[in-house]
């Protein structure tokens, strides 16, 4: 059996790789991927946790939130297309909504 200390060193680590992209970098669709690879870190540690501590509660709560999640997916991604066939780009550094 594998301590509840690897999943939560993997989660800090995924967690942090996604923080990372989401700071570093430019393309929008990649810092969509980090963020929703922050959301599936958090998920992990919640599964952990409700395995480690017998309780079922944290597995339903990431039902819920993976739910939510691909809801999410789909709505960001039907902004980044629009932004795209506005711009012909993902670069954030190019969109500007406030434009005239």
């Amino acid at each position: 059996m594998i301590s509840i200390d690897w999943f939560l060193a993997l989660s800090a680590l995924l967690f942090c790789v996604g923080m990372i992209g989401v700071l570093v970098r430019k393309n929008a669709i990649v810092i969509f991927m980090c963020v929703e690879l922050m959301l599936n870190a958090v998920n992990l540690s919640l599964v952990s946790f409700s395995s480690h501590y017998g309780n079922v509660d944290g597995q339903i709560l990431v039902f819920f939130a993976l739910a939510v999640a691909a809801a999410e997916a789909v709505v960001g991604l039907a902004i980044i297309i629009a932004i795209f066939r506005n711009n012909l780009s993902v670069d954030i550094n190019n969109v500007n909504l406030m434009r005239w």
